[in-house]
Formats: C-alpha cells, structure tokens, sequence
C-alpha cells in the first residue's frame, strides 16, 4: 500500500478530529441504548471512521451523499450537528428529522446528505437517480453512494451499475466490505469476493482502496471523483474495512472469534493515523489528547441536547404523511375520520 503524505496540518488535525467525535459519539450512542434511550435499531459503525472521513473529505460541499443504515458517522463528517443527531437517535422534535427517522434514517439536505437508507441495496437507484439530476443540470456535481458488501447481491446493484454506465452518470459507488453482510461472511454470500470487480461485467470499473487508513481513503475517493466529474464514467471503489461491533446494537456476534476482532483492532484507524500524526510533528501526545478530551465533551453536550429536547407532539402523528388528494381516485393512507374500520374504502 502507498504512504500518502498528509493533508495540511490544519486537515489533518480536523480529520483526526472529526473521527474521534465519531467514534465517542458511537461509544456513548450504544451506551443510551442499552438504557432504553434510544429505541429501534441500532447500527455501529465503530472501526469504520477511516472509511467515512475519508470519503467525505474528498466531495465538495455541493456534491450529493448517501448511505444506508449506518450513518452516523457520515451526517457528523458532512457537518450536521451533533446535538441533532443525537436527538434523532433519542427520537425527540429537535432531531434532524423531527425524531421521525431515527437511527436508521438520519437526512440532511443543507449539507447535501440524503440518508440513512434503511432498505438494503434500496439506496442505489436514488443514487442514480440524484446523479441523473445533476447530469441535467449540468450542474457538475458528483454523487457519491456508500452501501455494505450485502447489498452487491441485490438485484438494485445491478441494474443500478448498468443503467449508470448507459447513462454516463456522475457518480461513484463505494462497498464498505465490512466482510460480512449481517452475520454472513463475505466468501458464503458472494461468489465474486473481490467486490471491485462486479461492476465490470456492467461497464462500471473498479478500484480498491484500504478503508482503515483515511489517507489511502481520501486519495481513491478523490481519484474516482475526479473521473466521474470530468470524464462522466461512473466509477465503484471497494473499501476494504472493518466494524468492532456487531452489526446491530442487538448482535450476540457468534459468527466471527474475539481473536479475529483483537486481530483487526490492532490496525485501529483512529489510533494508527494519530500515531502517524504524533510521529511527523503535526500533533503532541498532550493535543492528540485534547482532542479526544474535546469529542467527548462535544458528545456530552449532544446528549444533555437530546435530554432536553421535547418529544413531538402527537397530534403531530400524521405531519407529512402522504395521502392522496380529492383530484385521484383511491384509497387514503390515514383515515381521520373517526372510530371503526374503513381499509379499503375508496374515496370518490
């Protein structure tokens, strides 16, 4: 793998920064779950911040990114505050999304962050189809989506591919190959375990890129971002990483050893691109210290948020739900018209 040099000091501390907040936010987001604050579902990324960081600092501030279900991570790299997106997870009105979304569907259009998906694969053809839009308005901006090894075997994938590389979309698909799709391991769910090249056969090539290493991240990204934005070939890049935790808060994790984690937690990416920061100068022990110290008081803070904020109100339980007008024919999805049952009725 190539040493890449360093961003300048001022990235490189903000990008060390910011995988720290991540990562403390994550540790103390799996700790208000396991005391009830935080309902649903909930997926760690923890080990994954490289992967994240990296290539989010490599889109501009108009390009358009989307994931899936572990985000986190991504709403805090892109911008959004921390306070917000602790209070989605709590479920409360100051949410990023009211509280509606939670977890698994954190959204934040100011920054261009379209989600948290919760579908698996169900993210490409959006991808898609934001990178169309963007092809329209020639606008030249470039999409970026982000979905785990799993999603390769989804019918999405593929028709997504081929319909990206027909339409010369600006776009670049990344696999975070997290080797397993849930408990499954990566060699039991895919025939083709170098993910890299499943795009091919759809005229969609491929790179491949050491997810936890931020630098090697940042570098491929930027490179596949530069060829869909100039040359319009849609591009996918696989990041070859890995996740501490299980895959949902709820994993008892009897699919892989402690050894296998301990084994993988030696290459830590925050740690080993801090000691690499450490090691050139760019950073002291003391600051690379201040700098954890400061994450998780920045993580307190967005809990004492979320703490506060209020519950939406329940008469707002039916705000943006979508039902259709007196102009079509069919069936309302929320009938307000009082007791007693009236599925399947048709409004006239």
């Amino acid at each position: 793998m190539v040493e890449h040099p360093l961003p300048g000091t001022e990235a490189a501390r903000e990008w060390l920064a910011t995988m720290l907040l991540i990562r403390r936010f994550e540790e103390r987001a799996g700790e208000q779950y396991a005391r009830a604050k935080i309902g649903g579902f909930l997926h760690l990324a923890i080990g994954e911040e490289a992967t994240i960081v990296g290539a989010v600092r490599a889109l501009r501030d108009t390009d358009h990114l989307i994931g899936t279900y572990r985000t986190h991570g991504h709403a805090l790299a892109r911008g959004s505050d921390p306070g917000a997106v602790m209070a989605e997870l709590f479920g409360r009105e100051d949410g990023l999304c009211r509280g509606r979304g939670g977890s698994m569907h954190m959204f934040d259009a100011e920054r261009r962050f379209h989600g948290g998906y919760g579908i698996v694969g169900g993210n490409l053809p959006i991808a898609a189809g934001m990178a169309l839009a963007s092809d329209y308005r020639g606008d030249g901006d470039v999409t970026l989506c982000q979905f785990g090894d799993g999603a390769t075997n989804q019918g999405t994938f593929g028709e997504t591919m081929n319909l990206a590389a027909l339409w010369h979309l600006p776009i670049v698909f990344m696999v975070t190959n997290n080797r397993f799709g849930m408990g499954t391991s990566l060699e039991r769910h895919s025939a083709v375990t170098d993910l890299q090249k499943k795009g091919e056969g759809f005229g969609v090539p491929g790179m491949e890129c050491d997810g936890m290493d931020v630098l090697d991240t940042f570098h491929v990204t930027s490179q596949a971002l530069r060829i869909a934005r100039e040359e319009r070939r849609p591009i996918l890049v696989e990041a070859l990483t890995y996740r501490f935790r299980g895959h949902s808060a709820a994993d008892p994790e009897e699919y892989r050893t402690r050894e296998e984690v301990a084994e993988w937690r030696e290459r830590d990416p925050i740690a080993t691109f801090g000691a690499r920061l450490e090691a050139e100068g760019v950073v002291s022990a003391q600051e690379r210290a201040d700098l954890d110290a400061a994450a998780v008081a920045r993580v307190e803070e967005a809990i004492a948020f979320a703490d506060a904020s209020p519950a939406p109100d329940p008469a707002s339980l039916y705000d943006d739900v979508y039902v259709l007008g007196g102009e079509l024919r069919g069936w309302y999805s929320v009938d307000e018209r009082g007791a007693g049952v009236r599925r399947g009725e048709e409004i006239a």
